[in-house]
């Protein structure tokens, strides 16, 4: 097995090998991104041969600054919101000025386990759940939610709001958490 370097100094050469270890290596974890956001596993899957698609391509950009899997995640999310983009619009459900914004619902992703949230994720309209990935799992701000999904702040800040009030109120329903 190749180190890492090795693997992207393999893939920069065009490597088929380098290619195919670095796709076996990370295919399950990148893939696992791609999830959070595509509901469909299929479509998951074809998001996921895009960002392969584009790390390969773009490799060279790769220098060595910062994490490599670090790199291709950004990639996978990426790809992940230019899917959604593309099917979806984020501008719909609410207009966030008439919200007092609140976190009664902050804590809630404390208490979830991995698979029950992946579980429950799936369920939430698509905005919601875009924006609760982007914001409590990958650690954007408002204002870069708004910027890469082309939405304002306050409608980012209302759908997280709503995303976490009905992941509360589904995992109380299924018994995931304490209903207290």
């Amino acid at each position: 097995m190749m180190t890492e370097q090795e693997l992207i100094k393999g893939c920069k050469a065009k490597d088929r090998k380098a290619q195919k270890e670095l796709y076996n290596l990370y295919a399950p974890i990148l893939l696992g991104i791609c999830r959070r956001y595509v509901k469909q596993l299929e479509d998951a899957e074809d998001v996921l041969l895009e960002s392969f698609y584009k790390i390969f391509s773009n490799i060279d950009q790769y220098e060595g600054k910062g994490s490599f899997e670090g790199w291709m995640k950004r990639i996978s999310v990426n790809e992940s919101l230019m899917f959604l983009r593309r099917k979806h619009n984020f501008n719909l459900s609410i207009d966030g000025s008439h919200y007092e914004i609140e976190e009664e619902s902050a804590g809630i992703e404390d208490q979830l386990f991995e698979q029950d949230i992946l579980n429950v994720l799936d369920t939430l309209p698509t905005g919601y759940r875009t924006i609760f990935n982007l914001y409590v799992i990958e650690g954007f701000k408002h204002r870069e939610i708004a910027e890469e999904l082309g939405i304002s702040i306050n409608t980012s800040k209302s759908q997280l709001i709503q995303a976490k009030r009905k992941l509360a109120t589904l995992l109380k329903k299924n018994k995931i958490v304490n209903a207290g």
